[in-house]
């Protein structure tokens, strides 16, 4: 038996708890990992709460992030036990959660963790840079000297897609709903912050003219942000913060390119995927791609991480949860 996060009715923080459950074998093309270090995201949050993509099975895990230690292989896996590994979310928490002690995943979903990386940063590299990667360089091809706006740039997505866009000689605009971050995010790469007002409200800064806007908001806020395009740019949704709907904007703008995106997009694809851990690991080799730990919570503190999670206001970066 291990202690893995479970949840047995959506809600708030209050319905996570830590229980002790078995831990199977793993079968063809799985591995058996020692989880040392998870990954939190808002995905986690919205699983939680019964408003994710995916209804949760209950009594549900959760978590498709993590870092850890090989345990245990299935049937065709060329992978060995005593291998250090970052999980790459490519699978359904329903299927595969990672908020445990130990966890069974797709060996497809790994990747070998360079010689001294810790687990926490382990932890918080691939959901963030995988998921800019795939929209400025799968889905939109960034140039050099493009304008892109990146909004809610504190969090975690929006940190890595500041120092990707950085590296590709892009010229990023991180956007934040209040003042606060501004020196955290211009070390990233942002070459203006502009405070825009609460998620459910109208954007309140001028935010000139842009070729791309990477949308972790949604809602309403949508349609400023395409009128804020230049002919022929684009605006890419892959998050909802704002909880609001999304309303297809009316006339009266710009050609411009609208269209939602997820990181399974590029996860569930081997030959992007490919591409994806190739560009993450030469930046990480570089330097050019630094992950941003913003804070680190005991197993037993889930609740209290999940809150913090929530949080429109906490510091830019990846918060991770520690199971030992």
């Amino acid at each position: 038996m291990v202690r893995a996060v479970r949840f047995h009715e959506p809600g708030g923080p209050e319905v996570l708890r830590i229980e002790d459950v078995p831990v199977r074998e793993p079968g063809p093309g799985e591995v058996r990992i020692r989880v040392d270090a998870i990954g939190l995201n808002r995905a986690e949050v919205n699983f939680r709460r019964g408003t994710y993509l995916e209804v949760p099975r209950l009594p549900a895990g959760l978590g498709t992030e993590a870092a850890g230690e090989i345990l245990a292989v299935g049937a065709g896996v060329d992978w060995a036990p005593g291998t250090a590994v970052s999980v790459i979310p490519a699978f359904s928490q329903n299927d595969y959660p990672v908020y445990a002690e130990e966890a069974v995943v797709p060996a497809s979903a790994l990747v070998r963790r360079p010689d001294g990386m810790d687990a926490v940063t382990g932890a918080a590299v691939w959901m963030p840079y995988v998921t800019a990667y795939g929209m400025v360089a799968e889905i939109v091809r960034v140039r050099p000297g493009d304008r892109v706006i990146v909004t809610a740039a504190a969090n975690s997505i929006g940190v890595a897609a500041l120092q990707v866009l950085r590296s590709l000689g892009a010229v990023p605009l991180a956007t934040v709903p209040a003042p606060g971050h501004e020196a955290a995010l211009r070390a990233a790469g942002a070459a203006e912050v502009l405070v825009t007002g609460p998620y459910d409200g109208p954007v309140t800064a001028d935010l000139g003219r842009a070729d791309l806007v990477l949308d972790a908001v949604g809602g309403p806020q949508v349609e400023q942000l395409v009128r804020a395009c230049a002919p022929g740019g684009s605006v890419i949704v892959h998050g909802g913060l704002s909880g609001l709907p999304t309303p297809l904007p009316g006339g009266g703008y710009a050609a411009v390119w609208l269209r939602r995106y997820r990181v399974f997009e590029i996860t569930g694809d081997p030959a992007a995927l490919r591409r994806a851990i190739a560009f993450v690991t030469a930046g990480l080799r570089t330097g050019a791609l630094q992950p941003v730990i913003d804070r680190v919570f005991g197993f037993d503190e889930v609740r209290a991480a999940h809150e913090y999670l929530d949080s429109p206001t906490r510091a830019p970066g990846k918060p991770v949860l520690l199971t030992r």
